[in-house]
């Protein structure tokens, strides 16, 4: 028995280690998610408006030209 409780220790070590690679895998991917977003909410705006300036010409420019 006490050959069995030595060897339950670096089991249970293994699987807590193998936890917390798991939970700091999973917060670097939380925290890039949260930097994607938080980048693409600033250019929003920017993007909204350049999006609306292509159409616009895409629509008035060949109006006119008729």
């Amino acid at each position: 028995m006490a050959e069995e409780e030595k060897s339950a220790g670096p089991v249970r070590m293994v699987a807590i280690d193998n936890m917390v690679e798991n939970v700091r895998y999973k917060s670097q991917i939380l925290a890039r998610t949260n930097k994607v977003e938080s980048a693409s909410s600033t250019n929003g705006l920017i993007a909204f408006v350049a999006g609306l300036l292509v159409a616009v010409i895409l629509i008035v420019v060949p109006a006119l030209l008729i």
